[in-house]
């Protein structure tokens, strides 16, 4: 194979889902490293270089050309890693000019088909799914630098109006009632907007004793937690409610979440920015577009379960039902802990498939940025900006003067299991749902989700959140210093008089 059969247009054909970007190759499972490159090699590439090695050596033009620059037999891997990175500059370039392009287009962009999400050996974050449900997705910022955007300036914009509501409010709370019925009707009534609620709404007391919720009765729409698909539904999720009901509502949407924007009405409020007074004119701003957003990642969560002790299990009892996988989303955190055992729980913690501790005490607590603030934080972790990709493990109890709370990449994996010589099982729940134990030989997998969770901003990314650490946790809240007065003596007094005596 030649070398000019493998580029085409200044590009590296890769076979596969393989590409080449400009911050990293991805790569197959089979895929190589050369460690005398910057970048992670597809095999394809180990063939280019192999090819252009060979050539090289041989009396052509294109050997000629290398050999202006230097001998070929000291710069030849030094001109395939130009050539690589050249084929990725003109690959990142061609692709920012076709997003450009697109973007220009005064038509609806054409609704995005989601793969699933292949692991690589990169420590980055995997690239979140920019689509939030039918209309919403992040505006093209023509200053953006190769793939990575800074999130101050991540903006919402809309692809076409708006025409459909999520309507989530705190349960069982009676001061909730009358903000509902408003918000309702005036979506209903000045908005034109179809309203969904949740199903247990129609049922509840509150509203069924009122007479302002009869006329808008037969206009809402529910659906049915677990069953029902939303996502082709929803273009625009309101919770009324605390931090509680935004955990509920990311639950509801297991890929592509709508906008979401959250007023306080609840306990907490540390993911509630908005104040509910004035809240026509904060609608009416956010269905225009352009409002801030802070993309929360999500952690994804999958329970595999051991079919060798299932058989076991099975073989024991006489039942033939097998304990299912399951897959869970989480906003918050998820945490590994020892149930009602009064044992101290043993799970063995890896990352990347590296054996890395094994976590001997309550329990772990495996938390997304957000989550930082939440269960993490009382356990002594560091809060994080939901910003930054990482992912957060914090020991519960540890049995250790030494184990301390730390930070990994938001790209790798994680994978949390019941040590084989633990007295007890463990339990794991996700985000404070789903409550299941798990047992010798089961085991949790950790990723970071592609699908985030677009919170809109009241202010700003960084003016939120740091308004939230003043209010809710009363972050560095003291009585401060008085300075020195004009008579004191300490001011009047000289160091140098003290050191010539």
């Amino acid at each position: 194979m030649q070398s000019n059969q493998l580029m085409e247009n200044g590009h590296c054909k890769l076979s596969g889902q393989a590409s080449i970007s400009t911050t990293t190759i991805m790569m197959k499972k089979n895929g190589i490293i050369n460690h005398q490159s910057k970048f992670p090699i597809h095999p394809m590439i180990g063939e280019l270089r192999k090819t252009l090695s060979n050539n090289l050596d041989q009396p052509t033009s294109t050997t000629m050309n290398v050999a202006e620059h230097g001998r070929a037999s000291n710069e030849r891997d030094q001109t395939i890693d130009c050539c690589c990175r050249c084929c990725c500059e003109d690959h990142s370039m061609k692709h920012q000019q076709q997003e450009q392009q697109q973007s220009e287009k005064p038509s609806a962009v054409p609704k995005s088909k989601f793969t699933a999400f292949r692991r690589t050996r990169s420590l980055n974050a995997p690239s979140p799914i920019c689509q939030f449900g039918p209309c919403g997705s992040i505006m093209k910022n023509p200053a953006m630098v190769m793939s990575i955007q800074d999130p101050a300036s991540q903006r919402l914009t809309w692809n076409k109006t708006p025409g459909s509501v999520l309507v989530i409010k705190k349960i069982h709370d009676s001061l909730i009632i009358q903000p509902f019925l408003d918000l309702v009707q005036w979506f209903i009534w000045e908005k034109k907007m179809t309203v969904y609620v949740e199903l247990s709404v129609l049922d509840d007391v509150h509203l069924k004793n009122n007479p302002a919720f009869t006329p808008i009765k037969d206009k809402v729409r529910t659906f049915k937690d677990g069953k029902d698909d939303l996502t082709d539904k929803i273009d625009f999720i309101v919770c009324l409610g605390g931090d509680g009901t935004l955990l509920y509502a990311s639950s509801l949407f297991q890929e592509s979440v709508p906008p979401v924007m959250a007023f306080h009405m609840g306990s907490l409020g540390f993911l509630t920015p908005f104040e509910f007074e004035n809240f026509q004119q904060q609608i009416t701003n956010v269905l225009k577009g352009n409002a801030a957003l802070t993309l929360r990642s999500r952690l994804r969560c999958k329970v595999v379960r051991d079919t060798i002790m299932d058989n076991m299990l099975n073989n024991e009892t006489s039942n033939n039902s097998m304990r299912p996988n399951s897959c869970h989303l989480v906003l918050n955190e998820m945490v590994v802990d020892r149930g009602p055992s009064p044992y101290l729980s043993n799970v063995d913690l890896y990352i990347d498939g590296k054996r890395i501790t094994t976590v001997q005490g309550d329990g772990l607590i495996v938390s997304t940025p957000t989550g930082s603030t939440a269960y993490a934080v009382a356990a002594g972790a560091s809060m994080i900006h939901p910003s930054v990709p990482a992912i957060m493990i914090t020991p519960i109890c540890p049995h250790s003067l030494s184990f301390r709370p730390i930070v990994v990449p938001a790209g790798v994996e994680l994978k949390i299991c019941v040590s084989p010589d633990s007295r007890n099982s463990a339990w794991v729940s996700f985000d404070g749902r789903n409550r299941q134990e798990i047992e010798v030989g089961d085991s949790v997998r950790v990723t970071t989700s592609i699908f985030p969770v677009p919170s809109i901003c009241a202010e700003d990314q960084i003016g939120d959140w740091f308004d939230s650490l003043a209010e809710c946790l009363h972050w560095n809240v003291r009585q401060k210093q008085k300075q020195f007065d004009e008579y004191s003596d300490l001011i009047h007094s000289s160091s140098s008089d003290s050191l010539d005596k």
